[in-house]
Formats: C-alpha cells, structure tokens, sequence
C-alpha cells in the first residue's frame, strides 16, 4: 500500500464507524447534500471585522443591528441596508440580525428589562419596538432575527487552564456563589416564566408570519436546577424538554431556535451520545433556524467550553446529523477559549471557522 492510500484508509477508519448509521441511510447517489452556510455572529459589523471575516472564507454573517435612535431603540430600514451595502462591499451577506433588545444580559445588566421582567406597558412598548424590527428587516430583505429570553445572562464559576495556555470558561454548579440571591426579577417560577415568554410570543410570532422573518431564540445557558432554579429562577429553556414546548407555542414555520449546540450539550448527562437525537428532533421538524458549533468537556451542572477538536462530542457525527435533516442554514463558532495573547479571540475563531469549513466539506464528500 502506498502511502497516499495508507492515508485514505486510516481516515476512513476514523471516521466512518463514529458515523456509520448515519452513512448507511444514503446511497452515494442519493446521498443528501450539505446545505450549511460557514457564519459568524461577532461584532461589530465593523470594515474591519467584515475584511477579518472575508479573508476566512465567510460569506454569510449574523449582523450586529446599528442604530442612532437611542430613543427609538432598534435601527430603521435605511441603517440595515447600509449595514448590508457594507458587507456586500466584501461579498458578505446579511443573513440574520442581532437585535439590541433581547440579548443574553443578566436581568441585572439589562437597558430594557420590562419584557422578561412582565412589566407593563413597559413591555408593550418593548414588543412594539421588536415587532417593527421584524417589519424593518423584511423590508431591508434580511431574513431572519436571533435573540434571547434569558433573565440570568450566561452563567460561568471561572476558567480551567486548557492546550497550549488557553483558558477554558467553566460551569460548576457546585461552586457557584450568585452574587444576591435574587435577581430584581424576584422569584420566577416555571408557571411564572412560561406566561411571560407566551405573552411575548403570541404577539411577535404573528407579526414574523405576515413578513415572513425566522426568530431564532437561544436556549439558557446554562440549564439550572428545576424547581429551585437560581437567583431565584427557573430557567425554563435550560432543558431539551423546555425547548420541545417553547416551539410548539404558537406554532409557526417562522418560530424556532439559534440552536447552540455547546448549550444543548450542556443539559445533557451524556452529552456524547445524546445530542444527536436532539438534532434529528428539532432539525427534522425545520425548528432549527442558526446554530452555534461549538463542544464541550463534562455534563449537565460541570462543563468546560473546549475547542471543537477536543471535547465530548463527536462533531464529524454531529456534522452529519445536520447534512441528514436537510439544515440549510448558518454553522458559526460561539465562545471560544481565552488566551492573553489572543484577547479578542481572533486566533481562536479563525482556527474554529477553518475547522468548521473543513467539516462541512468532508460530509459533503461522504456517503
């Protein structure tokens, strides 16, 4: 055997028997295609951080929304084509918006908290303002939004040293200490948390319908304890089963998940064999609108984020998982490990986008 066929016999014994059964399901000629797009969500949407992207190979982005109306809260129709003519500038589409309401703040942290918070009018006026954002992005023909319904932000208890200096951001419910011990949310019962996201949805989830504009929400990161919840709360979408009813409320084509494929994992006990399934459910039934590619070491309550080569989940599986349920859209890295000589991350994103390419033209590749 000579040594360019040694090389494709070994990979082939790497990955095909991790991926087997979902290999078997096509024939080479009827094989399902790739359709994933490489994408980022970082920001800003700056010339230099679209030049940053375009010299990696990325064409399809998640934009950061720009605005001058602080008052007004969300940008017009003409700042989101001036966002798109900017990307366009480096062949870089707009894809999906960031919006400035609904991030994944600590309630704490929040500019306008009133939505999550239940207060009215307060969050009329702050569904008001996301239903014109819709309205604003089909007009600039940006298809979709990715936002969040999170009252205690992203939680983490530090960073456990990883390869070559890095650090890893860390999870250990253990060793949490909440700053108070509740937030100004108060107690949020499941009961509590489920009418207010149901209030929200059943009056923006119409309005994506009419305009034909995708909501992508983030599941909570991390999952917490049922029932005790912290800070008081109860997370509701910190569990698969959570997100099975957050999708089915107001049932909608245009009414799904930025599914965060690192904050799935982290609900799971095992997560290396489990997430799997929860693709197939979710991106079987096209609820799957964005997704955040990245890995994990551990399990549900004690977590590192690691780089995409080295955690728990196969992710040439995981790969194909999406190529089976047909997912036609945004494959992007999320966090990434910090090291001081790479503060903004740049180093790290640009090896997560080259891995991520590289897997997507594999299993376009493969049975």
């Amino acid at each position: 055997m000579n040594r360019r066929d040694f090389i494709r016999s070994t990979a082939a014994g790497v990955v095909l028997p991790a991926s087997s059964a979902l290999l078997s399901a096509q024939t080479p000629a009827g094989r399902k295609r790739a359709l994933m797009k490489l994408g980022c969500q970082s920001g800003p949407t700056s010339d230099t951080r679209l030049q940053f992207f375009a010299r990696h190979g990325i064409k399809n982005i998640c934009g950061v929304a720009e605005f001058a109306d602080k008052d007004l809260g969300y940008p017009t129709v003409d700042e989101l084509v001036q966002l798109k003519e900017r990307a366009a500038k480096w062949d870089i589409s707009i894809d999906m918006l960031m919006p400035p309401l609904l991030a994944s703040t600590h309630i704490d942290r929040t500019e306008r908290p009133a939505i999550l918070l239940g207060q009215s009018p307060e969050r009329d006026r702050d569904i008001e303002r996301f239903q014109n954002l819709i309205r604003h992005c089909a007009k600039a023909e940006i298809p979709a939004i990715k936002y969040n319904l999170n009252i205690l932000g992203v939680l983490r208890t530090g960073r456990t040293p990883g390869r070559g200096g890095v650090g890893y951001s860390t999870w250990r419910l253990r060793d949490a200490t909440p700053r108070t011990p509740v937030t100004r949310a108060g107690r949020v019962t499941a009961d509590i948390y489920w009418e207010r996201i149901t209030y929200f949805l059943e009056r923006v989830v119409p309005v994506a319908n009419e305009y034909k504009i995708r909501l992508a929400c983030h599941p909570h990161d991390p999952g917490v304890p049922p029932v005790i919840g912290y800070q008081g709360v109860d997370a509701v979408l910190g569990t698969v089963d959570g997100l099975k009813k957050f999708v089915s409320i107001k049932e909608s084509p245009y009414h799904g998940l930025n599914f965060c494929q690192g904050t799935v994992s982290e609900m799971l006990e095992n997560p290396g064999k489990e997430i799997f399934d929860v693709i197939q459910y979710f991106g079987s039934r096209r609820k799957i609108f964005n997704v955040h590619f990245r890995n994990i070491r551990g399990k549900r309550d004690d977590f590192v984020e690691v780089y995409p080569d080295e955690g728990d989940v196969d992710m040439v599986r995981a790969m194909l998982a999406y190529r089976e349920v047909e997912y036609p859209y945004l494959m992007m890295p999320d966090h990434v490990p910090y090291h001081p000589d790479d503060p903004g991350g740049t180093q790290a994103f640009a090896f997560a986008y080259g891995y991520i390419r590289a897997l997507i033209q594999a299993v376009e590749q493969l049975g």
